[in-house]
């Protein structure tokens, strides 16, 4: 004759049966849509949070899926306050000038037409986890993914440099089956205007337009990047010829490597 059931396993299955009420996963759910920023977990190809918030809200958000849960549903909107407050707090004021910073991989659409899906956004999640983890590294803050590239703001030009070159380095090492991920990236000093957790105007076509010049693990500079640089921890090289459509004609373009680390 079974005896009564434990205590511990009572409290267990109390708890869950309470977690898993209707009333209360609603109730949890309206207080997730209250709260400011995105109510589904940060994927790693739009970068935008802290990458500990990003580990967590995916490991909630798989944690139990296949029945509801108000510990869950709780749990996911203080991880969304959480990224909600560092994308207020990080990203810099364009009035004092910003680095904006683009990045894309060379030959990626070639490859990417037979390499298959999962393969695929498989490299482009290791890109854009190795890109955003060396960019805040920089301190800069990643603005939004691109595909195969991110945009990115800098308060320091001179760590925007780092940035960007430890960031074609680190993607050279992901490993991707037929492909050698090599990495350009352009950089731009100016006021762009900010809107929400983004930036628009001429000031972020420039900086894209200088990344599409660059050759892989190339970076390039204008010279408005290039004035605000210590001359004496950088080596530049005019890029000669330099033409795009919608930026000044006498924009002036460098390749630009660090000298130091730091």
């Amino acid at each position: 004759m079974n005896g009564p059931e434990p205590w511990h396993l009572r409290t267990r299955r109390f708890l869950r049966a309470t977690d898993q009420r209707a009333q209360l996963v609603r109730a949890a759910r309206l207080v997730r849509r209250l709260v400011p920023g995105d109510e589904l977990p940060d994927d790693p190809l739009t970068p935008s949070s802290s990458r500990s918030s990003d580990r967590i809200a995916r490991l909630l958000s798989d944690a139990g899926a296949d029945r509801p849960s108000a510990t869950r549903e709780l749990g996911l909107a203080a991880v969304q306050a959480w990224q909600a407050a560092s994308r207020r707090t990080t990203h810099p004021d364009p009035s004092a000038g910003v680095t904006i910073l683009f990045t894309d991989l060379v030959g990626f659409s070639s490859w990417a037409l037979h390499a298959g899906d999962d393969r695929v956004l498989a490299l482009l999640r290791a890109v854009a986890d190795v890109s955003k983890s060396v960019i805040t590294g920089h301190g800069g803050s990643v603005v939004k993914g691109l595909g195969d590239g991110v945009m990115a703001v800098f308060g320091d030009t001179g760590r925007s440099v780092l940035a960007a070159h430890e960031t074609c380095s680190a993607v050279a090492a992901v490993q991707a089956e037929g492909y050698h991920p090599r990495l350009r990236a352009g950089l731009h000093r100016g006021h762009p205007h900010r809107v929400g957790a983004d930036y628009f105007g001429v000031d972020v076509n420039i900086a894209a337009r200088v990344m599409a010049a660059a050759n892989g693990d190339e970076v390039l500079a204008s010279a408005a990047v290039i004035n605000a640089l210590d001359p004496e921890t950088v080596l530049t090289r005019r890029r000669r010829g330099f033409r795009a459509k919608g930026v000044p004609p006498d924009l002036q373009v460098y390749s630009v490597h660090p000298t130091y680390d730091s």
